[in-house]
């Protein structure tokens, strides 16, 4: 007789405990056990322990089946990990994490990371692929928009996988406060009022309601006037990948030595400041021509400027030129800061929106909410659960699904936030969409690379570049030692299959099988994948916390950030003025629909897990979890060093402390 003790832990989560009848069977390499009744009672947070008796001796136990049926009422249950103990004292663990609904039977693995490969049984190479075919039905690709990466087929999150969905608590959170802000804003009167803003000082109003933390968006509202806090957006605002040194300047921005000539100040000129590398461009080309609407029935407008910045010899970035469209000419002046301080304040405003549209739609929605997608639809269609590489990037997946889903039924449809809230029609939005995965590179996706590519590495006061490289080395120190562990050389990447696949799913369903784009469509090298995941794994982090985390902090005051403009732009200089930059910016009530989302997309939701936390302890081994401890490590030290550096800064750069980034995009 084998007897073996076994331990069933059930998640702390609300609602994880289920009054339905839970019974377990044990496999081993030489059979099975007699299924035995758990318990029909599991409350959140407790374990169960009983006995599984055998005739005889199972051998190693490799995976372990869970059954789950109902007496009377459904009631789903979460599984945390079950922990078995064999006759001669060996400890075998089952990490679950899985909602367990209906009447069902879940086989859960021994938790070791496993490649096809090292399974030599064939029971666990029949597992794999059963596990593969019933998320490859549950997880399908769809087409949301042409020209888009594709998503998850589902048309609302009540069709969502429960292991995809929000947890209890942060769906009460998000919808708590959702509702809050809207009434808030209501209440105030805001969403009601469809007139122009009556002063700038006005506008302070709506923020100044919203929630206590006001300290940015005051800072913003004493600032944004000026011409160095407009340059230091590019380096350390919410879109910081737009920026790119100018060694020469385009043909459509004839921008003229007299032109900047007081900008760039004695003893120099614009070509001596183009050679020593000090000009630098900001291009929104990918917005020209780009259909708009209407807002409340009233057509919008929109542009695509050229902005032409110079780093000062004080180590400030400051605009000097400014195109408020692509096409050179009468109607197209050239602004700049020696005219009229409302001329020049209109210009930016220009570049402010035209920043809006890039940011919202191609820098966040894009390359961090779509791709993390991408990369979650591939790893749940592609990689079983027990492969090395499901459970290195499974906790950089959590709620992606759902938050993205709302996205697509709230903010990005037809009638959504977006269109209501924004110039652009979604026409334009799907457009702009479909331009910038065009233009999307893997070298800009890879920090260093884009880094490198702009000409930006040696600017001074860029905090992104700083605090965004030290969490890339740090990644992929982490990534290159998991990989390194299971992938002993160059041909095991080349042998896996899954893996193989998983990165042709990327390239083809996400990517849209674009060669030029130089996404990989398979992967050779050790090298080539630690590089690949660690990009996936920034992507789905740090660089998704530095382009939405200080969205209501610069964007809560509306010229800073303005969603749409009412006015066409100036057709020639000396048009200026207060009343002419009112009339432009958005109206009361399309502010305050825009300050809702920016709110809710910014806030810290209950039930977060910061980059580095993981509380699911998916890798059992001891390689992998000293891995997972120098990680924090070095998160640790950078936080500390942000930390040292914002001490009384006045405008502190803080979105990239690991305090501040989530393990996830669900947000």
């Amino acid at each position: 007789m084998a007897v073996y003790k076994v331990t069933v832990a059930t998640g702390d989560v609300r609602e994880a405990g289920t009054n339905n009848s839970i019974s377990i069977t044990l496999v081993g390499t030489r059979g099975e056990s007699q299924r035995t009744n758990i318990s029909f009672l599991f409350l959140p947070g407790t374990e169960r322990k009983l006995t599984v008796s055998c005739p005889r001796d199972l051998g190693p136990i490799v995976l372990v089946r869970l059954h789950k049926w109902r007496l009377f009422l459904e009631d789903a249950w979460f599984c945390k990990d079950v922990q078995v103990t064999a006759p001669d004292g060996t400890l075998y663990r089952f990490p679950c994490y899985q909602w367990l609904e209906g009447v069902t039977t879940l086989d859960v693995r021994e938790g070791a990371g496993k490649k096809l490969l090292d399974d030599e049984l064939e029971l666990l190479r029949e597992q794999r692929r059963q596990e593969l075919k019933a998320r490859q039905e549950a997880f399908q690709w769809k087409t949301f928009s042409e020209g888009w990466p594709r998503c998850l087929n589902v048309d609302s999150i009540t069709e969502l996988d429960s292991n995809a969905q929000f947890s209890c608590v942060r769906a009460t959170n998000f919808n708590g406060l959702l509702i809050f802000q809207g009434a808030t804003h209501l209440l105030s009167g805001f969403l009601l009022r469809r007139s122009s803003w009556k002063s700038l000082d006005e506008m302070r109003s709506i923020f100044s309601r919203t929630r206590g933390r006001n300290i940015v968006p005051e800072y913003v509202a004493q600032h944004w006037q000026e011409d160095e806090f407009f340059g230091y957006q590019f380096l350390n605002g919410n879109n910081p990948i737009v920026l790119r040194r100018c060694p020469a300047l385009p043909p459509n921005f004839p921008v003229t030595p007299e032109m900047v000539a007081a900008s760039l100040g004695p003893d120099t000129d614009l070509e001596k400041e183009l050679a020593r590398g000090r000009l630098f461009l900001v291009d929104y080309a990918v917005l020209d021509g780009l259909p708009t609407g209407p807002i409340h029935g009233r057509q919008q407008h929109a542009a695509a400027p050229l902005c032409l910045l110079h780093l000062g010899r004080d180590g400030r970035l400051r605009p000097i030129a400014i195109q408020i469209n692509q096409t050179p000419g009468p109607t197209n002046p050239i602004f700049l800061p020696s005219d009229s301080e409302w001329d020049w304040l209109v210009a930016k405003t220009w570049v402010r929106n035209a920043d809006f549209y890039s940011h919202q739609v191609l820098t966040h929605l894009l390359r961090t909410h779509l791709f993390a997608e991408v990369f979650a639809m591939a790893t749940m269609r592609q990689l079983p659960s027990c492969h090395p590489l499901f459970k290195l990037l499974h906790p950089h997946f959590r709620f992606t699904f759902h938050i993205n889903t709302l996205a697509r039924t709230v903010l990005i449809n037809p009638g959504g936030v977006i269109e209501k809230g924004s110039g652009l029609s979604h026409e334009g939005l799907r457009e702009l969409g479909r331009r910038g995965l065009e233009a999307v590179t893997y070298r800009s996706l890879c920090l260093p690379e884009d880094i490198e590519d702009r000409g930006l590495g040696d600017v001074p006061g860029h905090h992104y570049r700083e605090d965004a490289r030290e969490l890339w080395d740090a990644l992929e120190s982490y990534v290159s030692g998991i990989v390194k562990l299971y992938y002993l050389e160059d041909a095991s990447v080349r042998e896996d299959p899954e893996l193989q696949a998983w990165i042709l799913d990327i390239f083809t369903n996400g990517f849209l099988g674009r060669a030029s784009s130089g996404i990989p469509s398979a992967l050779t090298t050790r090298q080539e994948l630690s590089r690949f995941l660690t990009m996936v794994v920034f992507t789905c982090s740090a660089q998704h916390a530095a382009v939405n985390n200080a969205q209501y902090d610069l964007g809560a005051f509306l010229p800073n950030a303005p969603s749409s403009m009412r006015l066409a732009p100036p057709q020639r200089k000396g048009q200026g003025s207060l009343t002419h930059l009112l009339e432009t910016l958005p109206d009361v009530a399309t502010t305050a629909n825009i300050l809702v989302a920016l709110i809710l997309l910014s806030s810290q939701l209950d039930d977060r897990r910061v980059l580095g936390e993981f509380p699911e302890v998916l890798f059992t081994e001891g390689g992998p979890r000293a891995l997972v401890r120098a990680l924090q490590g070095r998160l640790a030290a950078l936080r500390d060093r942000i930390e040292e550096r914002n001490e009384g800064a006045e405008l502190r750069y803080g979105v990239l402390s690991p305090r501040e980034v989530e393990n996830s995009v669900s947000i």
